[in-house]
């Protein structure tokens, strides 16, 4: 009775033990290494990353449209491909996925500066903007010169292109801007902040602002911070092949009057 006892308790004492190292295991974190069109194509996926507003990516009523997604749509329709495309709001978080390998392109239009040429690969450019100030229709505050932004609080998105322009403004005006940097939103939340009177000003592209001033009728958009810019695509820096591949593809397609009819769908119609 007592070796059949002792035989019992070790069976619970082995699978009690057995249960606590399962679930205490922890699961191993995913890991993603960078891919180049050869691995894109035998795998039949491509992973995109974007933001989700307005003019690149969003859902209505159960359908998916967007400027970029739709021209990435299109790419890998005639690749045979399949889009994978996420939605990801921290400027910082889309560039460090694509570098990690999580992503293997950003698909939302970039503006190709210098600093962002260090850490991922451009394609051509497709379009052209320039970064402005979002402010309140208020004639005792109104900025009509980025001369007048010295000693101003001014509100970016972390990391965003605007950064380095802002501070090659400082040193062209020989003053102090003073920059706070917002995490996890994007310009829609930018322009209702600026709208609401919660924050003064803001800097953002003018391409994605135009998307929503009908919605913010008391804002000004009427104060350039920089020059045109290139807006582009960016692609992880060990994937030069999938460079081409798209550029190729690009340098065809916006001739096309598809492609006409998309820029037009998403960029004549708020002007």
């Amino acid at each position: 009775m007592a070796k059949r006892l002792l035989k019992y308790i070790i069976s619970i004492i082995v699978v009690s033990t057995v249960i606590i190292l399962l679930f205490s295991r922890k699961n191993p974190e995913e890991k993603f290494y960078p891919r180049d069109y050869p691995g894109i194509m035998e795998s039949g996926v491509i992973k995109a990353v974007t933001e989700y507003n307005a003019l690149s990516f969003y859902i209505f009523k159960g359908e998916t449209y967007g400027f970029d997604y739709e021209i990435l749509s299109a790419f890998a329709k005639e690749k045979g491909l399949k889009l994978e495309m996420t939605p990801e709001m921290s400027f910082e978080k889309r560039i460090k996925g694509v570098i990690e390998g999580r992503y293997d392109m950003i698909a939302l239009g970039t503006a190709t500066t210098s600093q962002l040429k260090d850490s991922i690969l451009f394609t051509n450019p497709f379009a052209i903007g320039k970064q402005i100030l979002i402010q309140r229709n208020d004639e005792d505050n109104r900025i009509d010169s980025p001369l007048e932004l010295a000693g101003k609080t001014i509100h970016i998105i972390k990391d965003s292109p605007a950064l380095m322009r802002i501070n090659n403004l400082m040193d062209e005006i020989g003053d102090s801007i003073y920059i706070e940097e917002i995490t996890d939103y994007g310009p829609e939340q930018l322009l209702a902040m600026v709208s609401a009177g919660d924050i003064d000003y803001a800097v953002c592209d003018e391409r994605t602002a135009n998307m929503y001033i009908r919605r913010f009728k008391n804002l000004n958009l009427n104060t350039n911070i920089s020059f045109n810019q290139f807006y582009s695509w960016g692609i992880n820096r060990n994937a030069p092949m999938l460079l081409d591949s798209i550029n190729c593809w690009l340098e065809k397609y916006i001739k096309t009057k598809e492609y006409k009819d998309l820029y037009n769908k998403y960029f004549k119609r708020n002007y």
